[in-house]
């Protein structure tokens, strides 16, 4: 399989491509020292992986990773850094990456994880992987509500009923059903002054406005 790796820091690059060019079935074909030009290369080269840092100039690994995937969804990018924290994490994967390994990974376990990768399969660190399973577990339930869903939720507060959220938003009045029914399901409610009184609770709306 051909490697690309994208990483600022040179000895990281050195390190990687010293046993990843002594596996059988893989061959790092390309280099990359900042996002950007990851990038011009991935859709360049086209590789079987795309090794990537997420902290790096010029563009960073989660902007990297949303610019190929734009240009190339089928591309395969696992992450490999030294970060664990949920802004680095969520984004990222978020964004369409396969993989989140950290660099204090085993060598073995990096390997595992390229292989993974290369097949199109999920490979996330045992550390990264409780971290998302804990965000998943504890997220609060409006955290799945969608941005049209969260206005038509402010609407729904200050008394708006279906008709006139329609005529507010520029929408077709089966479409405002359609995203009452989704925050009644997604905020686990039975009616709309329940899914209001929730709203209030959370702070989903501005209290100044009402």
């Amino acid at each position: 399989m051909k490697i690309l790796l994208v990483d600022d820091h040179q000895m990281v690059r050195l390190g990687l491509r010293g046993y990843l060019d002594l596996q059988d079935d893989m061959e790092v074909i390309a280099e990359s020292s900042n996002g950007r030009e990851g990038v011009e290369k991935a859709l360049a080269l086209r590789p079987d992986v795309i090794m990537m840092d997420i902290v790096m100039p010029e563009m960073d690994g989660i902007e990297a990773t949303l610019a190929i995937l734009k240009e190339w969804p089928e591309a395969n990018i696992l992450i490999l850094t030294s970060y664990l924290d949920n802004d680095k994490i969520y984004p990222v994967l978020e964004a369409g990456a396969k993989g989140y390994m950290l660099k204090t990974s085993s060598a073995d376990e990096i390997l595992h994880a390229v292989r993974k990768v290369a097949k199109g399969e999920l490979a996330i660190e045992t550390e990264v992987n409780k971290k998302v399973q804990y965000h998943r577990n504890h997220m609060e339930l409006h955290e799945d509500l969608t941005a049209r869903e969260r206005d038509i939720l402010g609407l729904l507060a200050k008394g708006y009923e279906n008709q006139r959220i329609a005529d507010e938003l520029f929408i077709s009045l089966k479409t405002v059903k359609t995203h009452v029914s989704n925050i009644l399901s997604k905020l686990e409610v039975n009616d709309r002054t329940q899914a209001v009184v929730y709203a209030f609770q959370h702070h989903l709306v501005p209290q100044e406005d009402f």
